[in-house]
């Protein structure tokens, strides 16, 4: 059976979180050719905004909710996030891999900052047919707040529940969950609470690694892990070897 791998980049892989909206161009060439050079794998994509959206976002508000004076906040922040989806896209086209962006201000409701409703079919379809889906962080409408901003960690949650996806890993600027500066090989809920997980000093209005972490565990406690690895290791972690990074499981009573 073709194996189905759902690939999170954060938004420090993709951008410089310290500037504005600046793509690493390098960087998705070198993501685009590890995707490329294992043909056989049905991907999914999903990429943090990094500087593209989180401040347009914070500048606007728009992780309070909507209101007549941030309106065109909307607009401005999807914009952001859509460009780099587009540089995303355009990096795995340029390497051969068929790929196309989904938006989930189109596909997405929310209720008070949690998504109720997500239009996933397209992307089991696409995948299907050999076509790799690229979903991003966005902002959405929110039937409590009128919009809010839903992260890349919290579509990973969802779609698990809704097609099927064999593994899950995360690439990231760091090489895993640290504490006291070492990696954390294994997260469970009984130990998420004890650990040291610190927010990024960049402009994150989705919760940072706190809000990562939550995210990873209520999957792991409906039954799919997930992996976070530094980016350097993405095809260590494609091929299934050691990527060096933490392993997001669910309880020990369960396992």
């Amino acid at each position: 059976m073709t194996e189905s791998i759902l690939v999170k980049l954060g938004g420090s892989v993709v951008t410089d979180k310290s500037g504005e909206c600046k793509v690493d161009e390098a960087r998705l060439a070198a993501i685009a050719d590890e995707l490329a050079s294992r043909p056989d794998v049905r991907f999914v994509v999903v990429h943090g905004a990094g500087s593209c959206g989180h401040p347009e976002a914070k500048r606007h508000h728009l992780d309070k909710g909507l209101n007549q004076n941030n309106k065109a906040g909307i607009f401005i922040t999807h914009n952001a996030v859509r460009n780099l989806n587009d540089a995303v896209i355009k990096a795995l086209r340029a390497r051969g891999v068929e790929a196309v962006g989904i938006h989930p201000l189109d596909a997405c409701i929310a209720n008070n900052g949690r998504l109720i409703s997500f239009e996933s079919g397209p992307v089991e379809l696409l995948m299907q047919h050999g076509i790799v889906p690229v979903l991003h962080g966005d902002v959405v409408m929110d039937r409590k707040r009128g919009a809010c901003i839903v992260s890349g960690d919290q579509l990973i949650a969802a779609l698990p529940s809704r097609i099927r996806i064999d593994r899950i890993g995360l690439a990231t600027d760091v090489a895993g969950v640290l504490s006291d500066g070492d990696v954390v090989p294994v997260i469970t809920p009984e130990t998420a609470d004890i650990l040291d997980i610190r927010q990024s000093d960049n402009t994150d209005v989705t919760g940072g690694m706190k809000g990562k972490i939550s995210e990873l565990l209520a999957l792991a406690e409906e039954g799919t892990e997930s992996a976070i690895f530094h980016i350097s290791r993405l095809g260590d972690f494609l091929d299934g070897r050691d990527h060096g990074g933490t392993v997001v499981k669910g309880s020990h009573k369960q396992n």
